[in-house]
């Protein structure tokens, strides 16, 4: 069986963040991802400027990509009431293909070892982890895991969330569309659901939309979908109509849950996704997915450079994880329950548009404070 120092389980962007910080200080750091460079993901594409400082301390060079500024939110209803805000932080439009490519190139420059290796199973023993792969058996000191909203190493871990409902869809595709802002993110709510829509470094807009299964299963085909369903908002009905998409079949991913997660479970520290999963609303997935792994990377090295106790660097990762997430998990989660309730989404509008300022400050509360 092969040592190693530290594992990480997935190349997502938290995974790879965590990778590049390690190995900057001096950690010999292997990374399994089951699929090649680059690919792309289900994503809205959003990368909230809250990361720009870390990124830049990293030596991630984001602006190499040319995304696109992002300083303003538009959000409608089903009836298609309206209102335009400006953004509190701003954001990247950036796609995921780009984004984590960029990263996963800044890894291997770091001397991460990327293998292209499918993880099947992580178990602790006798203070030690056992990693089993699509190609071989490894051993190491610290495992974290990135691996994404839902995955079999879930269920292999017993994790409680695994058992409970997952009943939602999301669908993404890229579509060539003239006249959509490069400064504009677009969020219309649709009856089971919502769609956020921004334009990438391609210059070709991003069209993502998270629906419930229940509102999904009647029509099963994406296009059916958007013609029987998210057309019936006006704004989408337009952007729809003048819209031709790029990728030849849309993405989707099927039992997507917000229940709530642990931080670490089994003694692996998750990261992203992999810890918890924001409501896509917010637009905030990216930057907590960056954050996490700033902050597991720090606990991890205090705790190599002090040797204390494995628990007391898990505890440690806990708390700051609720302390930096929790709240906005929270107030995405009302946000959602609002939006899902039409007749609470057009009272909620009337309220927003009669004072304006509430809608950023609401934002606000779903992002952090540039990360430093």
């Amino acid at each position: 069986m092969e040592q190693k120092n530290i594992i990480i389980v997935g190349g997502g962007l938290a995974g790879l963040t965590a990778a590049i910080h390690l190995s900057q200080k001096g950690q010999k750091v292997t990374l399994f991802e089951k699929d090649a460079f680059p690919h792309h993901k289900v994503c809205g594409e959003y990368l909230s400027r809250e990361v720009a400082p870390y990124l830049e301390e990293l030596g991630i060079p984001l602006d190499e990509l040319q995304p696109k500024n992002i300083d303003r939110l538009l959000y409608s209803t089903p009836s298609g009431k309206s209102i335009e805000v400006k953004l509190p932080l701003g954001a990247y439009g950036v796609s995921r293909y780009a984004l984590d490519n960029l990263f996963f190139e800044v890894a291997k420059t770091n001397g991460v070892e990327v293998r292209q290796e499918k993880a099947l199973k992580i178990q602790f023993l006798n203070n030690n982890f056992n990693v089993t792969t699509s190609e071989a058996k490894y051993a190491a000191d610290i495992v974290l895991g990135s691996f994404g909203k839902r995955s079999l190493l879930d269920k292999n871990l017993d994790r409680k969330f695994f058992k409970e409902p997952a009943p939602w869809v999301a669908v993404k595709n890229h579509y060539r569309l003239k006249d959509f802002p490069d400064d504009l993110v677009a969020l219309h709510n649709f009856k089971g659901g919502y769609c956020g829509i921004s334009r990438t470094e391609t210059g070709n807009v991003n069209i993502c939309y998270l629906a419930t299964y229940n509102s999904f299963k009647e029509f099963r085909d994406p296009e059916k979908f958007n013609q029987k369903v998210l057309r019936k908002n006006p704004f989408l009905d337009d952007v729809l109509a003048k819209a031709s998409p790029v990728l030849e079949q849309p993405l989707t991913i099927a039992q997507i849950s917000f229940s709530k997660k642990e931080a670490v479970e089994d003694h692996v520290l998750m990261l992203g996704d992999a810890a918890g999963l924001i409501h896509p609303l917010c637009g905030n997935g990216m930057a907590i997915a960056i954050h996490s792994a700033k902050t597991a990377s720090e606990e991890i090295l205090h705790h190599l450079r002090l040797k204390n106790p494995r628990e007391e660097m898990e505890a440690a990762y806990r708390e700051k994880w609720e302390q930096l997430f929790s709240k906005r998990f929270s107030t995405a989660a009302w946000l959602q329950k609002i939006l899902l309730r039409e007749n609470l989404a057009e009272i909620s509008q009337t309220l927003i548009s009669s004072v304006p300022f509430l809608l950023p400050k609401i934002i606000k509360q779903t992002h952090g404070e540039p990360i430093i």
